[in-house]
């Protein structure tokens, strides 16, 4: 309980310069802005994931490891829907437009092709071994982010996100909830969970435990509400200010921050022994910014513009949204047998390491980058449509387990008798 107390302590310590920058309304400058309401949204979802740590024991484990997904990734919301409810209010035609769809994108590819990897190879390197394996179970999330990740491209051939979009994606989103409110326990027999910071809380009475929990979501919760503007803001100062293409620093720089919360739990769960919850964490992290944040963000502009509107998608955006969700297909197909190994993790980071390295290099030329990000989405597909091929019969298997079994559970031999040679690597 001690050492809780000083983690959470320490948290709020780091809150504490953004509020007080808050309240006077002090803005020395947009770097140091950018440093301070950072730091504040990432000790606040530390405090989130801590208040959803100590819910486990109320919650099933597939229900708590969507909501840790979802509360951690409320930086991430924060800041998106700001930049949508701003283009509202600046128009169709403003540099928001571009931003929302740009913070969206950006945080979108982050977590498939570098925090996944990071997962997977944190793991190699703590324990030699050279794959998460999900169990049975994890089918659920599997068949629910290719459900969001098809209908991504019903909004790519629309050229807009709209309310209706937003509906639909809320749905689908419901029915993830609701398939995994009672899935069973899925820890793997061979690790020995080490217990995270907010077990002490176990020792409190119910009362005392929920009292607990509450004061750490609504406080993370306002802190966040209350850095989000500011932080947005000061990333496009700091673009300015460096002279940095605003549209990438955006894109890939303010979800570095803003879901490094949600990553952080996941190397937690790594380092608590428990890879295969962290690698879910992170696959209902997608799901869920797949679907909400997605489908939020014409919401958002509706009430910043005042009336019905959709998020319209240019050329530009059409490709980035192109690539985003063809990335979206390929990590799915890597995840078809139920397991992400090294040769799995290294695909998707060398190749993400590409389109971020394009990216910069012909940030000033758009034709260029308009072509590039073609090319790269054709390649992510052409090798997604291969290895969904090869892994036909489980891919049947998963869309029964995720739509069709009662029990959402399924034979792990049927999905997991054979390795990619992809991750075919030596322990």
């Amino acid at each position: 309980m001690r050492r809780f107390v000083i983690l959470v302590a320490i948290a709020l310590l780091a809150t504490l310069p953004a509020v007080l920058f808050r309240l006077i309304g002090l803005r020395p400058s947009p770097i140091l802005d950018a440093a301070v309401f950072g730091l504040a949204i990432l000790a606040a979802g530390f405090l989130l994931s801590w208040g959803a740590e100590a819910a486990e024991q109320y919650i099933s484990q597939g229900l708590i490891l969507a909501a840790v997904a979802l509360v951690t990734v409320l930086p991430e919301y924060a800041v998106d829907l700001y930049y949508a409810y701003q283009a509202g209010r600046a128009g169709p035609e403003s540099q928001y437009v571009h931003y929302a769809a740009a913070n969206m994108t950006g945080a979108n590819r982050l977590l498939v092709g570098l925090a996944w990897p990071l997962i997977v190879l944190l793991h190699w390197l703590k324990d030699r071994h050279r794959s998460i394996d999900l169990a049975p179970a994890n089918a659920v999330e599997v068949g629910f982010l290719l459900l969001a990740s098809l209908y991504a491209f019903v909004i790519l051939f629309k050229g807009s996100i709209s309310l209706l979009d937003f509906a639909a994606l809320v749905a689908i989103f419901g029915a993830y909830v609701w398939r995994v409110r009672k899935l069973p326990k899925t820890d793997n027999p061979d690790e020995k969970e080490e217990p995270g910071p907010a077990a002490a809380l176990n020792k409190l009475s119910s009362r005392a435990q929920w009292t607990a929990m509450g004061g750490l979501v609504l406080v993370a919760c306002a802190v966040i509400l209350a850095a989000a503007e500011p932080f947005a803001e000061a990333m496009v100062g700091t673009g300015r200010a460096f002279g940095i293409n605003e549209f990438l620093l955006i894109q890939w720089l303010a979800p570095l921050a803003s879901e490094a919360p949600a990553v952080s739990v996941a190397v937690l769960f790594v380092l608590a022994n428990r890879a295969g919850n962290g690698l879910t964490a992170m696959i209902s992290d997608k799901i869920n910014q797949w679907t909400l944040l997605v489908g939020m963000l014409p919401l958002a502009l509706s009430f910043g513009a005042g009336a019905v509107s959709a998020l319209p998608l240019d050329a530009r955006q059409s490709e980035e949204f192109f690539l985003t969700a063809a990335q979206s297909m390929f990590g799915l197909a890597l995840l078809l047998r139920l397991r992400l190994g090294v040769g799995s993790a290294l695909a998707l980071v060398g190749m993400f390491a590409v389109q971020v390295a394009l990216a910069f290099i012909f940030r000033n030329d758009e034709a260029r980058t308009i072509a590039t990000l073609t090319w790269l989405a054709w390649a992510y597909l052409v090798l997604a449509g291969v290895l969904f091929l090869v892994n036909a019969r489980q891919l049947a298997t998963i869309l029964r387990t995720a739509f069709v079994s009662p029990s959402g559970a399924i034979g792990a031999a049927s999905l997991s008798d054979s390795t990619p040679a992809v991750d075919r690597l030596p322990r």
